[in-house]
């Protein structure tokens, strides 16, 4: 079973029971899940994961202290620190303080505030653009078990993907560097005879063109070592992972830097004709750049439209 499984199974058979027994009047007021970093909540977790921050534990998310005061937190505190210590053959290790651990009690605002910077989920312009993508995929990964009120899961439905004006900065943000790397610049530090460098710009046409893709997908990026993993599994674009993988562990000398340029350059009719498909460009060329452009005046809100291209990344 993956750790997400393990989780709810656990809540289910010790975590549930304990708060319908012990603290029924205060249970509708809670949620319970798993989300946030590690392996685990994007269901990326093996064998290896499992060597550190693994448990079969859960997030036990309160309301503000008007509805749920301090002194019924410390006892579902101490509650929960005195569930099972084993389960499915995998330790729990029990007490830790509120809200200083990825599982355990806590306060919903506070969860989220340190996750996104919002502790009820509503961004502002400017928050959206700032935020890393890799935090938006950790408050909207996982899965909410039970909750209550309702809040946690209307909190990640505010944050379940971006705003279309966002996408399209985003988006257009991404494409513009992809090409400046990519179909500019490196094949111009390959005629400098800068090899180094040559795989500095292959590397940054990947990032940007994988963060375009997930971007297509109208999905956010994980934290880097499961972006490969996370890309293989969309719907769109997924078998860019393996141009990707080439582009990145091979060098740039003799044929194989020619093979490259045309891995570069399918790449960006793979992004260009999604882009079409999508209505998100109608530009009538093979350059990224203008595609990037044409995106960009796409965008509805004009402030956002004219701030600098790059201003989403």
């Amino acid at each position: 079973m993956k750790g997400l499984e393990i989780s709810e199974a656990y809540f289910r058979a010790y975590g549930l029971p304990m708060l319908e027994e012990r603290f029924p009047d205060v249970l509708p007021h809670m949620a319970a899940g798993l989300f946030g970093s590690g392996s685990e909540c994007f269901g990326f977790d093996d064998e290896v994961s499992r060597d550190h921050d693994f448990d079969p534990g859960f997030m036990l998310l309160l309301p503000d202290e008007d509805i749920v005061g301090r002194k019924m937190a410390f006892a579902l505190e101490r509650a929960y620190a005195a569930l099972p210590k084993e389960f499915m053959g995998i330790e729990h290790p029990g007490l830790a303080p509120v809200g200083g651990s990825r599982r355990g009690v806590m306060r919903t605002h506070e969860a989220f505030e340190r996750m996104v910077g919002s502790a009820d989920g509503a961004l502002t312009m400017r928050q959206w653009l700032a935020l890393p993508s890799y935090a938006l995929a950790e408050a909207t990964n996982g899965q909410v078990f039970y909750d209550g009120l309702g809040e946690v899961s209307r909190i990640r439905a505010r944050l379940a993907r971006y705003p279309e004006d966002i996408r399209r900065k985003k988006l257009a943000g991404q494409l513009l560097l992809a090409a400046q790397a990519g179909q500019y610049n490196y094949p111009r530090c390959l005629r400098h005879g800068e090899t180094a460098a040559a795989q500095l710009a292959v590397i940054t046409f990947v990032q940007s063109a994988m963060e375009a893709i997930f971007l297509l997908n109208n999905t956010y990026q994980p934290f880097y070592k499961w972006r490969f993993r996370a890309l293989r599994a969309l719907p769109t674009l997924a078998l860019e992972a393996e141009l990707f993988e080439y582009l990145i562990t091979t060098d740039n000398e003799g044929q194989l830097a020619h093979d490259k340029l045309e891995v570069i350059e399918g790449v960006a009719v793979d992004l260009i004709a999604e882009l079409r498909k999508q209505g998100l460009s109608q530009a009538d060329c093979g350059d990224l750049e203008k595609h990037a452009y044409a995106v960009n005046d796409g965008i509805g809100d004009g402030d956002l439209r004219n701030m600098h291209i790059l201003a989403g990344i």
